[in-house]
């Protein structure tokens, strides 16, 4: 599987996705535009070890619900990151059995590197 995850409103994504190009074969989903499906993040959550490590703490509604004051399990990562698609750490490349979420400068380089070796 070839996939990226993305907001196509998102100045840093569209930064990432110039970085990385080509991106021959890959298939690109806003997730704005097409919502995460339960299989999607059940795939990624397989990848990555935890529905946690796919959910960003930086975004507005985060904030705005007061979350941060919340102790939260796994499935109620799960379920906001379906709720709404702002929860996911974007972006989120997945390539065969390896997935790359965030923007961090390390995560990008690796990203990269895996995918033109």
């Amino acid at each position: 599987m070839k996939k990226l995850y993305y907001l196509s409103t998102c100045d840093t994504c569209k930064r990432i996705i110039n970085e990385l190009q080509p991106l021959n074969n890959f298939e690109m989903q806003d997730i704005k535009v097409n919502s995460i499906s339960k299989n999607d993040i059940e795939k990624m959550q397989n990848l990555a070890g935890s529905y946690e490590a796919l959910f960003s703490k930086r975004a507005r509604l985060y904030k705005e619900r007061n979350l941060k004051e919340k102790r939260l399990s796994e499935e109620d990562y799960k379920n906001l990151i379906l709720e709404h698609y702002t929860f996911l750490k974007r972006p989120v490349l997945i390539n065969g059995n390896k997935i790359f979420i965030g923007n961090s400068k390390k995560t990008v380089a690796d990203a990269k590197l895996n995918i033109h070796s």
